[in-house]
């Protein structure tokens, strides 16, 4: 079941990213990437197993916020890349601040979600400062790196088009390299024995592999998307003249 569960995320979660970006633009680029990195922070304390390895969830949604920058440095340029990470710890840094003020609450006699929710969120400000770096530095490493790829096969090959594919896997997986184990010693030094510590990171950059070769077609689409609503732009008499 865990498995057949993460497959489908996949497939809704990057569906979801192209559908966003088809019907809103950059725009719905950014309230994904706001979403999915709060989502990711509450994901991230669950510890399952899948595929046979021990591994916490919110890996998927965190590599939904790279294809979102990826697409974003593909289709709208470096500085609205840059400005998803920025949105993406602003909130980040809104949640923690919101979710730790709900514990100072004195619930009522009659509540019964206060337990729960103390159980849930006096665990997140370690996962959430943790990920709160990891992200921010892999994330504007990832942009650096995306367009430095871009550079280099540009003037390489004198195409601006060409190995997008080279740009994608050859940024992000560098950048999850950086993301597993920044966030496995951050987020879980201390709690969890050496073993279970290298589990976590091996696991963690493993489905990161796989998501990041998963994303390289949805890349592709995001770009004919961006193609598409670019020459509905232009003016008829350039249309007409291509």
């Amino acid at each position: 079941m865990n498995e057949l569960i993460l497959i489908l995320s996949v497939i809704v979660i990057y569906g979801s990213v192209l559908l966003a970006y088809f019907l809103f633009g950059k725009s719905g680029l950014y309230c994904l990437s706001a979403i999915a990195t709060i989502c990711a922070n509450i994901e991230v304390i669950i510890l399952i197993t899948a595929f046979g390895l021990e591994q916490t969830l919110g890996n998927i949604l965190f590599a939904a916020t790279f294809l979102i920058t990826d697409i974003l440095s593909e289709c709208e340029g470096k500085k609205s890349a840059n400005r998803a990470v920025v949105l993406g710890i602003f909130c980040s840094i809104f949640f923690l601040v919101l979710s730790q003020s709900w514990l100072l609450y004195q619930p009522s006699e009659g509540d019964t979600a206060m337990p729960a929710i103390t159980a849930v969120f006096s665990n997140t400000p370690r996962m959430i400062m943790a990920s709160l770096v990891v992200y921010a530095v892999s994330q504007l490493f990832d942009v650096w790196l995306y367009h430095k790829w871009w550079a280099f096969t540009e003037k390489k090959f004198g195409d601006k088009r060409k190995f997008l594919w080279l740009r994608n896997n050859g940024s992000t997986l560098v950048s999850q390299l950086i993301n597993s184990l920044l966030f496995t010693v951050l987020a879980f030094a201390g709690t969890y024995d050496i073993l279970t510590l290298l589990s976590i990171f091996g696991s963690g950059y493993i489905i990161f592999v796989f998501t990041t070769l998963l994303d390289t077609p949805a890349l592709y689409v995001a770009r004919l998307i961006s193609d598409k609503k670019k020459a509905k732009a232009l003016p008829l008499s350039d249309n007409l003249s291509k």
